[in-house]
């Protein structure tokens, strides 16, 4: 297994580590929380560059590198609902899309067609991890941030569906 896949299955690792240290009860869990964040957002980071940059792009990272990130956010998110940091319908809202761009992914997938990351889904995703970061930092307007997050994923979710519709000409 090649050194990007490992960093995949690193955070995918520090999940569970994740939410287990923001649900305790110990002095400094948000703050703690936001290190293993961090952490895991790195992973995402230098994955997809070691893979890019040495070709080390393998069927499991275009599989398992997005759905870890999905993972990761969608974690993160539904935890801080449950400590009353964020409401649940912005967390819905975000969720919703990533299941309805991976369906259209699976979709496009079955007609031989990839959809790549587009520049508003990055944006979405570096928008939603700053959110999430600043929030368990507890950094001043980190609701602004979070605001222009589930904007990004309404934006981009309808960019996707807007770009790909041809998909949905032929479905019977």
């Amino acid at each position: 297994m090649n050194l990007p896949n490992k960093l995949t299955i690193f955070r995918i690792i520090l999940v569970p580590v994740f939410v287990v240290v923001m649900l305790s009860n110990l002095k400094n869990s948000l703050f703690i929380s936001a290190g293993i964040f961090a952490l895991a957002s790195i992973t995402d980071f230098l994955d997809g560059y070691i893979a890019r940059k040495y070709n080390l792009i393998s069927d499991f990272g275009k599989f398992m590198d997005p759905l870890a990130d999905k993972i990761l956010v969608a974690s993160a998110l539904i935890t801080m609902v449950e400590l009353n940091l964020i409401p649940s319908w912005m967390v819905i809202i975000i969720i919703s899309r990533e299941f309805a761009v991976s369906i259209l992914r699976a979709i496009a997938s079955s007609n031989g067609i990839v959809i790549a990351a587009s520049k508003w889904g990055k944006a979405k995703t570096i928008s939603q991890i700053f959110a999430i970061m600043m929030i368990l930092l507890k950094i001043p307007y980190s609701n602004i941030v979070l605001w222009i997050a589930v904007f990004l994923t309404i934006f981009s979710g309808y960019d996707y569906i807007y770009l790909n519709r041809n998909l949905f000409k032929n479905m019977d």
